[in-house]
Parts: C-alpha cells; sequence; structure tokens
C-alpha cells in the first residue's frame, strides 16, 4: 500500500485500511491507497502550518525556479506519467499524453512566467498601500477525471500564491498525484510546502474543509459534495472555491457551417469519454437545420472507436469505475424511457467488450428542455440535441438549467457570435471553437460554483488583501 506524503518524507498511514485503485479497462487492482483518518489530515495541517512563514517569505523568484524544476522534471518524465493517468483512469494514451499532461506542463508553465511580473506589492490609493499576502495553509480536494491537471491547477497556485498546501485526490484515480508528490520531493520543494494526505471524501475530504488550521479551500467535483464542503468550512469562516458541475450548451446558429460547428460540438461532447465538466453535451440547433445536425452528429459519432486505452486508434477510453458506468446507462435508458430518440449508441455494452467499464458514444434527438438527460449532469459520452425557434428561444434554453460553467456559439459573424456568448450565463463561453486557455480565469456561475482557477485569478484566490494607511 502506498503512502501519505507529509513534511517532506512519505509517511505510513495513521491505520492500514487500503482502497483498491481499480483499472477501468481490465477491472483488475493496479495498486493500493490508504483510506485516511482524520489524523493523517491533522498531521500534515501541522506540517503546512509549520513550513508556511519560511515559504510566505521565500521571494518570488525563488518560489518560481522550483515551480519551474518541477516543470522540468515532468517534462522529462511526460510519457511514464501519460501512461500511469492511461492505466488509472482509462483515457486513451494519445489523450493522456496530449491533454492530462501537456496541459498541466502549461499551467506550471504559466505561474513560473506569473511569479516574473506579479506586483505583490500592489498600489496606491489615496493615503494607503494595498499589498497582497499568502491567505495560508490551503485545503485541496480533486476529482478523478483530469488527475494531474485538476492537482496542478490548484496547487501551482498556491505555492505561487505563498501558500503550502494539503491535498487530497479522488481515491478513484490518485495515482498522478503520487507522481507529483515526487517530482516536488526531487525538486527540493521545501518540507511541509506540498502535503498528500489519501482518502475518501467523507473522512479526508471533511476533515480538510472542516480542519481549523486551513485557510482557504479548493474543491472541484459535484455539486453535492461541493455544497457539503462549504458547509464545513463556513464553520471556521474560511475562504473557499468550488468548481462543480456543468450541462454546458453548444448554440449554433442558423448561419454557421453546420457540419464543421456539428462535428466539433460532437468532439466536445465525448472529450475524454464525456467525463469533462465544460463537455458541450447540449448541441442547440435551429429547427431548420435539426434534422441533418442529428444525423450528422450521429455519422460522427460512428467515428469514436471505443477501446484499450492502449490500442492504437482507440478514440473513448472506458468510464473511469462501475458505479459511473452503470449511472451513465442509468441515464441513457431514462431518457429514451421520457421519450427521446437514440440516433446512436445505446445503454447496451459497446459490441466485443465484454470487460471494463464501457459505454457507448450516444447521441439523442428529439430532446426536450426539461428532459433529464437536457438538465442533469451525466458525465459520460451522452449527447442531447434540442430544437429552437429563434434566438432568444436558444438563449433561454441554453441558460435554463442550474449550471452555468461553460457554452459554445457557432456563427458566420464572429461579432454576432460574441455578442450571443455575452448572453450566456457561464463562466467561459467558446466562440467558433475557440482553444482551451490555460491561463484564463476558468470556472462558473450558478450551481457550476464560485472563485476562479487558473492564471492571475487562480492565483488571486490564494492572497488576502491588505491596506496599509500613512
Amino acid at each position: 500500500m502506498r503512502e501519505n506524503y507529509v513534511g517532506g518524507a512519505w509517511t505510513p498511514p495513521v491505520n492500514q485500511t487500503a482502497i483498491d485503485v481499480i483499472d477501468p479497462a481490465t477491472e483488475e487492482v493496479i495498486d493500493q491507497v490508504p483510506a485516511g483518518h482524520p489524523a493523517d489530515v491533522d498531521a500534515a495541517v501541522a506540517a503546512a502550518r509549520t513550513a508556511f512563514p519560511g515559504w510566505a517569505a521565500t521571494p518570488p523568484a525563488e518560489r518560481a525556479s522550483l515551480l519551474d524544476a518541477a516543470h522540468g522534471l515532468l517534462a522529462e518524465r511526460a510519457d511514464a506519467v501519460a501512461a500511469t493517468i492511461a492505466r488509472d483512469m482509462g483515457c486513451p494514451l494519445a489523450f493522456a499524453r496530449k491533454v492530462q499532461v501537456a496541459l498541466p506542463l502549461s499551467v506550471l508553465a504559466s505561474y513560473v512566467e506569473l511569479l516574473g511580473y506579479y506586483e505583490f506589492g500592489g498600489e496606491r490609493t489615496g493615503n494607503s498601500l494595498v499589498v497582497r499576502e499568502p491567505a495560508g495553509v490551503a485545503g485541496m480536494i480533486t476529482p478523478w477525471n483530469y488527475p494531474l491537471h485538476q492537482i496542478v491547477a490548484k496547487v501551482a497556485a498556491a505555492l505561487a500564491a505563498g501558500c503550502t498546501a494539503v491535498l487530497k485526490p479522488s481515491e478513484v484515480a490518485p495515482l498522478a498525484a503520487y507522481e507529483l508528490a515526487a517530482i516536488f520531493h526531487e525538486a527540493g520543494l521545501p518540507p511541509g510546502v506540498f502535503n498528500l494526505v489519501s482518502g475518501t471524501g467523507p473522512v479526508v475530504g471533511e476533515a480538510i474543509a472542516g480542519h481549523p488550521g486551513i485557510d482557504v479551500v479548493s474543491f472541484t467535483g459535484s455539486a453535492r459534495a461541493g455544497k457539503r464542503v462549504a458547509e464545513l468550512a463556513s464553520q471556521t469562516v474560511k475562504r473557499v472555491t468550488l468548481e462543480l458541475g456543468g450541462k454546458s450548451a453548444n448554440v449554433i446558429l442558423p448561419d454557421a457551417d453546420l457540419a464543421t460547428a456539428v462535428k466539433v460540438g460532437v468532439a466536445k461532447a465525448f472529450v475524454n469519454s464525456g467525463q469533462t465538466c465544460t463537455a458541450l453535451t447540449r448541441m442547440l440547433v435551429h429547427h431548420d437545420a435539426y434534422d441533418e445536425a442529428v444525423a450528422q452528429a450521429a455519422k460522427n459519432a460512428g467515428r469514436y472507436t471505443v477501446g484499450d486505452p492502449f490500442a492504437d486508434g482507440t478514440r473513448l477510453g472506458p468510464l473511469v469505475s462501475a458505479a459511473q458506468r452503470d449511472r451513465v446507462r442509468g441515464f441513457i435508458e431514462r431518457g429514451v424511457a421520457q421519450g427521446a430518440t437514440l440516433a446512436a449508441g445505446g445503454a447496451e455494452p459497446p459490441e466485443g467488450l465484454t470487460s471494463g467499464y464501457y459505454v457507448q458514444p450516444t447521441v439523442f434527438g428529439g430532446v426536450k428542455p426539461d428532459m433529464t438527460i437536457a438538465q442533469e449532469e451525466i458525465f459520460g459520452p451522452v449527447l442531447s440535441i434540442l430544437a429552437y425557434g429563434s434566438e432568444d428561444e436558444a438563449v433561454e434554453i441554453a441558460n435554463g438549467t442550474r449550471y452555468g460553467l461553460a457554452a459554445a456559439v457557432w456563427s458566420a459573424d464572429v461579432d454576432h457570435a460574441a455578442a450571443v456568448g455575452r448572453r450566456l450565463r457561464a463562466g467561459q463561453v467558446e466562440i467558433n471553437g475557440g482553444a482551451f486557455n490555460a491561463v484564463a480565469p476558468f470556472g462558473g456561475f450558478g450551481e457550476s460554483g464560485y472563485g476562479r482557477e487558473l492564471g492571475v485569478h487562480g492565483m488571486e484566490e490564494f492572497l488576502e488583501i491588505k491596506s496599509l494607511q500613512f
């Protein structure tokens, strides 16, 4: 069984209860991690508090140097780390290399660069000097779908700000966190600046959220769990950043290039087997082009080969767990029961795959805005296509869920697309397929959470503001 990383050393957990790490493609146990105990969190928080004064006083250039060293080590090990992630959570190896590792590399590099010019000394306003200081000890609770990126987005920002960190990675896909801990150790990060405690959300996650020795908590996961984190954190009045679920709308306006918009839209719905909080899972198409869009989406879905993450040509791997597979299949069955039409896929296992947590890439037509599959985050390769009659109706449908994490708009007129994008209640909106930006603020509206990650906005979530009056 693995150990925790506390105070700069691998440390045995308080108890020896283990959690099996399952390869979702083979259903085999590939590792074990500690189940966790609140006492493990106490030890990690104590180490982080001890390290905080020294790390907070470390000049930004030195913090940048250590993050740069970690970046270099991750770059050297990119292929090995990608293989670990592919086996741990099931994404295709090529995707693991291109996204699961490449994106954290970009984020690390962005904070190295940011520390080169960010003014912690602040600005003058009247007779005051406004300065920004590290918030203290930061607790992070991260999910399994992007098991390295979600960690780096939080930890790199916190360390750049001068905070120390206590991390609980997802116990479902924890191995990338161990790779990162080893990298930080080898990079020479001072003991206690970064700490890793394995365990479950109800035990270790709740201990972090409610711990009086933690000053700020950053959580990514479900809305239900996020509400619990906020509730526990409120008891010690700590700051909280929540990045929660999404049900993102892809609005294809009548003048858009339909074939391109549909093709890219399917890709954005199925990315990471649909296990992406920003996945564009609702495609909105004018009723005049609706049947053609459904047909094109179904045709494109057929190009998504499901299979072994390490096999050439695989575009969709398994879902991360049996529970997740069963949940997604249940949503597909509910969509059929509520009257939506299967244009591609279905709840049955993909042909020829007798083991592993696989789900067919699925496209629904005839979807109404109030159907469950149009309202709930499914977190699998399931696309719902909805018709609209006017632009105002499209905006109303797009904004008609409790979420507001991401969206997209397609139009031949980029200014018109941007104007529609401004009407959408979402934290980030892609215009005509605009690429993800690793330094732009990332976060949502409504029950998609609050606070922002990435870039300067992400780092400032870990800074306190102080004014000095003269």
